[in-house]
């Protein structure tokens, strides 16, 4: 079965804590750079960084989008993210059911967006 390529992203950053994490997804959302923040805290890394290992408690944001907006993302990130390397990966997604898609879809795209009702539900897959 073949499926046309989506063009939705999921673009997760490591962040110190609660409070940038909320910062950094209150941002992207209001800005309708992405349709929604997940933010998982308790994270727990190790990782190596200039030549030592480090461990460290995070907070995973998570981010729904659109490709065409992963670089705006980035840029919104990076400025607001005290790391002075913050790991972000993008992440391409496969499947999703057609109310999800059509979500990200209608809640991305800058001021011109129009959003869903509230009453919206869409058929999923």
């Amino acid at each position: 079965m073949s499926r046309p390529p989506l063009d939705l992203r999921i673009v997760n950053v490591t962040c110190p804590d609660l409070d940038v994490a909320k910062k950094i997804g209150r941002l992207v959302v209001d800005r309708r750079l992405a349709a929604c923040a997940n933010i998982v805290p308790g994270v727990f890394s190790i990782y190596r960084w200039m030549g030592e290992v480090n461990e460290d408690e995070e907070v995973l944001l998570s981010l729904k989008t659109r490709d065409e907006f992963v670089e705006s993302l980035f840029t919104a990130i990076v400025a607001n993210h005290p790391y002075q390397q913050p790991a972000i990966e993008v992440l391409g997604v496969e499947a999703a059911g057609r109310g999800v898609a059509a979500w990200i879809k209608a809640e991305t795209g800058g001021e011109a967006s129009v959003s869903l009702p509230k009453s919206f539900k869409g058929a999923e897959d």
